[in-house]
């Protein structure tokens, strides 16, 4: 059975062209440039929440005073831990928001959250007036219903569920004691899911006064009673009332059809179970309110509602903290409901949730990496409706390619004439767009691909970004490094295509650490990971490491050796799923193993080259194999002698112990599988015995369930002719690859399924060697 472990491919940069934005990129694009996002504000966007808003999925906004100043700790924690969990339950993603050491947070990391809860660093409460204090201050802070309301806008975030708003407060015509809740939600485009207005308010004057902003407010009920937190109805009436997610979502994409930047208040009764204990509630309010106003604490400003819900929970013995609980998680249900319906009437419609959303990465910058392994901290996983089932991590880089017009050898100390091309290149890149195209045409998963890469902030990461996008991939993998140049490479290319000579400047891929991917990898736990050799020795090493403990699928690289060299006593099996060298590579991968790093002279090595069992018939059945042509269909191309004479099935033998899967791509002369498998597993290869007719053969042991099986796949017929660039052709061969191994993991196990899974790589390859791009856009039309 294949390993779930990462996979890796490759060491230089290719390329592919961009071009204009698509018309879903240009309706997402941004039509103002005054968003405090474009100017370096102090705002951190959790990768999972960034992922989703740049992909059109569900996200509710959740806010963090409850948790620092409404409820006693650690009932605070557990309470913000089951919304969170209950959003995720409706296919919507939290995004708890608070402030950490003077930056706005939009969406916690779990260690963030605690420390909220714990109030070990003594958290502000945050309304509108104390958010710029509070951020130059470098404070830890809970985000009130406005606050939360702002940055929610800010973000991009439609739905936001909490307890209860804030409003008129009683004797408010008098005091002028109104909360800054009502004009937020006059100027934030959010629907609010809320049990109406706390209790300890006036709610009558607070229905007026959202009347006089022009705030509709709706019933989430059968009836337009409109409810009193701990109870069900408070004898007031709200002017409309629906009953279901689907309708409330489209009250709130109409008024984002029309322009409106209000929001929208829907209020949910408290469960119909808490209605009994409701009344005995709102008598203790009553109690509390008198006793505020008769000590002077109704004087207080933003310390009242904290005392009186504290008292309110000292008169009814902690009776109302239970009913708070509740109400706040029944909203938390609603408001996932609400969002996910939403998400699907805005992407029917080719809409993201807010125009700014394709481009809140930028606000993220160096602060992606948060969550780092030093800090202890697990990025909470991802719904599996929004996971992606490959990740593609290395170099995303632009490409600028020369080719001379005539045949031509090229002197590089003059000029020639020919043509200079600008494009998208990077191996990492390049493998993930054939993956994305032939998992979203052949396979039907759109979306399934996510390419993770470093860009600097300079006008080529601006095109990597952008061409990205306008290809129809997810682009919340693009991580902005500050202050650094993206990834360049100036090829070379003859008359033919083939490559001469080139520059590539891959420093930031190199210096790109491990703890700004592996949040990424945790949070969405692929199926498959591909890391190309862009990456340094001490990167792929972690992301090796992590992957094994997570059972997903590796591919390779020269680096890849240290990692290999880290994990090969603790495993069994191979460290590496799968590898795809060419025959220079396999060549330099088996010098490095034998020589540089010594691997071959592991105990682990020895017990599994011993358990092969391989003797003189293996060499019998090589030797037969080796005589059949390269090609029935297209006869004089050569023989197979080449896998023998240049032991190209030695070396990759002698690999099987680092690498499960070797697929080797020998250019015209077609591509060579060898592979270790185990019996129990691959029982359809156990059925079959070596056939060098048919091209493949198979040895097995006497003393353990180890299979070695070699097969040679034919070239497919491509007129030498139609060649009008190679560079990408290798890279779209392993990203079809990769998806059908998404698909199948199993794909290794069975003769058919193999050959089915070389068939659509092969095809990819020459589609890409047709093209003029170096990933072919034919790949999305591949049957599969």
């Amino acid at each position: 059975m294949l390993q779930r472990g990462p996979l890796i491919r490759g060491t230089a940069t290719r390329s592919i062209r961009y071009g204009r934005l698509s018309s879903t990129a240009q309706r997402r694009a941004p039509t103002f440039t005054h968003n405090p996002l474009f100017q370096g504000a102090p705002v951190d966007v959790h990768p999972e929440v960034e992922d989703a808003l740049a992909n059109g999925c569900p996200v509710v906004a959740l806010e963090s005073t409850i948790i620092t100043h409404g409820m006693p700790y650690p009932t605070s924690l557990k309470m913000a831990q089951s919304l969170e969990d209950i959003v995720r339950s409706t296919g919507s993603i939290p995004a708890t928001i608070g402030l950490i050491e003077g930056r706005i947070k939009i969406g916690l990391q779990p260690g963030e959250l605690e420390r909220l809860a714990s109030r070990s660093t003594d958290p502000v409460k945050l309304s509108r007036r104390d958010i710029a204090a509070a951020i130059a201050l470098r404070r830890d802070g809970g985000t009130t219903c406005s606050s939360t309301l702002i940055f929610a806008a800010l973000a991009g975030i439609k739905v936001f569920a909490t307890g209860g708003l804030g409003g008129v407060h009683r004797r408010g015509e008098n005091t002028m004691d109104v909360s800054a809740d009502l004009h937020e939600l006059s100027r934030c485009p959010v629907g609010l899911v809320s049990a109406g207005v706390k209790s300890i308010l006036d709610i009558g004057r607070t229905l007026e006064h959202l009347e006089t902003l022009g705030v509709p407010v709706i019933s989430y009920a059968e009836s337009n009673d409109f409810p009193a937190f701990f109870t069900r109805r408070s004898g007031f009436k709200s002017p409309w009332n629906v009953d279901d997610p689907k309708t409330a979502a489209r009250i709130l994409y109409t008024q984002k059809q029309l322009g409106m930047l209000n929001g929208a208040l829907f209020a949910v009764p408290i469960p119909e179970s808490y209605e009994a204990i409701g009344a005995v509630l709102q008598e203790a309010v009553e109690t509390a309110v008198r006793e505020s106003e008769e000590a002077g604490v109704s004087k207080l400003g933003k310390e009242v509602t904290p005392w009186l819900l504290k008292r309110v929970g000292e008169l009814t013995c902690g009776k109302s903290l239970e009913s708070n609980i509740a109400l706040v998680q029944n909203t938390a249900l609603v408001g996932g409901r609400i969002a996910a319906e939403y998400a699907k009437i805005a992407n029917e419609n080719g809409n993201s949730q807010s125009s700014t959303s394709s481009y809140i990465r930028h606000a993220n910058s160096t602060k992606y990496s948060a969550a780092s392994p030093a800090s202890g901290i697990a990025v909470p996983a991802l719904a599996s409706s929004q996971r992606a089932s490959i990740i593609v991590v290395g170099c995303a880089a632009v490409d600028i390619t020369s080719q001379p017009q005539a045949i031509t050898e090229l002197d590089f100390k003059t000029t020639c004439p020919g043509k200079v091309s600008v494009s998208l290149g990077g191996v990492a890149r390049n493998i993930a767009e054939a993956a994305h195209r032939v998992m979203s045409g052949a396979i039907g998963e759109d979306a399934a691909t996510l390419l993770v890469a470093p860009v600097g902030d300079d006008a080529f990461g601006s095109v990597i970004t952008d061409s990205t996008e306008s290809l129809g991939m997810r682009t919340g993998g693009l991580v902005p490094i500050k202050g650094q140049r993206s990834s360049v490479c100036n090829l070379f290319l003859d008359a033919q295509g083939e490559l001469q000579s080139g520059i590539a400047d891959m420093d930031l891929t190199l210096a790109w650490e491990a703890d700004q991917i592996l949040p990424v990898l945790k949070g969405h736990h692929p199926r498959v990971l591909c890391m190309d050799g862009n990456l340094s020795s001490d990167t792929l090493t972690a992301l090796v490491t992590e992957s094994l403990k997570m059972d997903i699928q590796i591919v390779k690289s020269t680096r890849i050796f240290p990692a290999v060299a880290a994990n090969l006593a603790k495993r069994a099996r191979s460290v590496v799923s799968f590898v795809s060298p060419n025959l220079i590579e396999l060549a330099q991968m088996y010098q490095d193993a034998r020589t540089t790093y010594d691997l071959m002279s592991h105990d682990r090595w020895w017990t599994v080259i011993d358990s092969f069992g391989l003797g003189s018939q293996f060499r019998v059945d090589l030797a037969q194999l080796a005589k059949r042509e390269v090609s029935d269909a297209m006869p004089g191309l050569s023989t197979l002698s080449f896998i023998a004479d240049k032991g190209v099935v030695q070396m990759a033998v002698n690999l099987l112990p680092f690498f499960q899967h070797l697929v080797i791509k020998c250019g015209r002369l077609g591509v060579v599988v060898v592979m270790r498998l185990n019996r129990a597993e691959a029982s359809a290869w156990e059925k079959e015995r070596s056939n060098p007719h048919s091209r493949y053969i198979i040895a097995r042991s006497q003393s353990s369930d180890e299979i070695v099986v070699t097969q040679h796949f034919p070239p497919l017929q491509v007129a030498q002719e139609a060649k009008l660039n190679t560079t990408g052709a290798g890279d779209s061969l392993v990203g079809a690859l990769l998806a059908v191994l998404a698909k199948n993991p199993k794909t290794f196990d069975s003769p058919v399924t193999l050959t089915k899974a070389l068939d659509i790589a092969q095809q990819a390859s020459i589609l890409t060697l047709q093209s003029p791009c170096a990933v072919s856009p034919s790949l999305s039309s591949l049957a599969y």
